[in-house]
């Protein structure tokens, strides 16, 4: 079964990160997501709690759900 998105229809790209705010992906990982392999996908949703926390830090938005 593919990995699904981390999307949580949050779509506001930070410009200090150039995160998503809602899932935390840059523009090029969104836009390449659908043709991605899951090894990648699975790669990128292991590094977003990461980013959370720091982008999270930046925008005044809390890492943990």
């Amino acid at each position: 079964m593919p990995i699904q998105t981390p999307c949580t229809a949050i779509c506001t790209i930070d410009p200090a990160s150039g995160l998503c705010l809602g899932c935390r992906r840059t523009l090029d990982e969104i836009a390449r997501w659908t043709g991605m392999t899951d090894q990648e996908r699975a790669r990128i949703m292991a590094e977003l709690p990461g980013r959370t926390t720091r982008a999270g830090a930046r925008a005044g938005v809390a890492s943990e759900p």
